[in-house]
């Protein structure tokens, strides 16, 4: 049997531990709120949710999408480099787009969100840079900062992708609270697996 280091996995849970409080010391609920009154004003006119990222930061906002659409806001994913080359064409004016870079400064995510821009849409900016180009163009920007990914390397995206996705779960459980989702309805979206069970007390 080899023999494993279990070294850099406590220092990772330390650092991850670490990371997130101060990322969790530091959001701005008002920033919340004004995101979440974005979404709804851009849905009671009949307009669509979307979200994108490059890279890890893509696969985040896949499962944000879906997070979303489950718990009652229809959400989009947008590929974060086919969107300009074509998929830019599920957009239209008035639409909101959740935009998810580390950095903010990524050059491929700044072709897509000024082609999402140059389509009339909203952004929701989610990044580490609060002072980035990304921040810059957006309507709200949530904070998603950590100084430490983890590792000994410190640049495989790993902590900063739990701020991200943290950063989604706590935008859509606004969302759900503000929509009054109930277990029924829960239900109908999700019919499938234990999930999809009314237990007794929720009927």
């Amino acid at each position: 049997m080899e023999h494993w280091d279990f070294q850099a996995l406590e220092a990772f849970d330390r650092t991850a531990l670490e990371e997130l409080g101060k990322f969790l010391g530091e959001v701005d609920n008002q920033a919340y709120a004004r995101a979440a009154e974005l979404i709804v004003a851009a849905q009671k006119r009949g307009n669509r949710v979307h979200i994108t990222g490059i890279g890890k930061p893509g696969h985040v906002s896949e499962y944000g999408a879906s997070l979303l659409s489950s718990t009652g806001t229809p959400t989009y994913f947008l590929h974060g480099t086919e969107a300009v080359h074509g998929s830019c064409g599920q957009l239209v004016p008035g639409d909101v787009v959740i935009a998810i870079s580390n950095s903010g400064e990524t050059a491929e995510l700044k072709a897509t969100v000024t082609a999402i821009r140059n389509n009339g849409c909203a952004v929701i900016a989610v990044t580490g840079g609060m002072n980035s180009w990304l921040a810059s163009q957006a309507e709200v920007t949530l904070y998603a900062g950590v100084a430490q990914e983890g590792d000994p390397l410190n640049r495989a995206p790993r902590i900063s992708i739990l701020a991200e996705d943290m950063v989604l779960q706590r935008l859509s459980l606004l969302l759900q609270v503000y929509r009054n989702l109930d277990p029924v309805q829960y239900v109908k979206w999700h019919p499938g697996g234990t999930l999809g069970q009314l237990r007794e007390n929720e009927k």
